[in-house]
């Protein structure tokens, strides 16, 4: 039980402050056209990096999984995660489902996985395989 609080439960919060945000009909900033899609896309990247790292951990500390199959079980349900939260917006009043937001999640949860193999790479924090 103390594995699924310290590792599974931070993703599950994770993924429902996810769907929370794509429930928001509408997330205007009120900033400049320019900026606001630059932070917004910024903030897609950020959202879905942080639920691939809270993944991979849950699977590499969590459940003892290989730092490789971690790294790509992570990615996989990552994108599959961006992936549903598109087609949850599809059925919320003036939100869009978009394949290039998948594409901007997934690159946000590859940035995350190539620092953690940087990290790896470099024994930053003393990951094994």
């Amino acid at each position: 039980m103390k594995k699924f609080f310290d590792y599974w439960l931070p993703v599950i919060f994770w993924a429902g402050i996810i769907f929370y945000l794509s429930s928001i009909h509408n997330l205007n900033s009120g900033m400049q056209v320019f900026w606001d899609v630059f932070y917004r896309k910024l903030a897609h990247a950020a959202e879905f990096g942080i639920l691939n790292l809270l993944l991979w951990r849950a699977l590499y500390y969590g459940e003892n999984v290989s730092f490789k199959k971690a790294l790509l079980w992570s990615l996989l349900l990552t994108v599959l995660y961006a992936a549903s939260d598109e087609f949850h917006q599809y059925f919320v009043p003036s939100r869009q489902a978009r394949w290039q937001d998948v594409a901007q999640d997934s690159l946000g949860a590859m940035a995350v996985n190539f620092v953690l193999l940087l990290a790896k790479y470099k024994n930053i924090f003393n990951l094994s395989s």
